[in-house]
């Protein structure tokens, strides 16, 4: 393979990884502070942002507070 080929080749596979990367962050979850911001931005411009640490505990409390059982 002449250089210019092997180069193309090695972008595509990194892009490639790299979306792969990105579809296993999403579908995880661990993109969610990335995805806030974003959309705070985007929606909400002037809004005041959270930390990742207080994102992070609202989230927990969002996700267990509460009663989670039918009995």
């Amino acid at each position: 393979m002449k250089w210019p080929a092997r180069q193309l080749l090695g972008n595509r596979m990194r892009d490639a990884l790299a979306a792969a990367w990105r579809a296993l962050r999403r579908a995880t979850g661990d993109d969610a502070y990335e995805r806030y911001l974003a959309h705070l931005h985007l929606c909400h411009p002037g809004e005041p942002v959270m930390t990742r640490h207080v994102f992070y505990d609202e989230t927990q409390k969002r996700k267990w507070g509460g009663v989670t059982r039918c009995c």
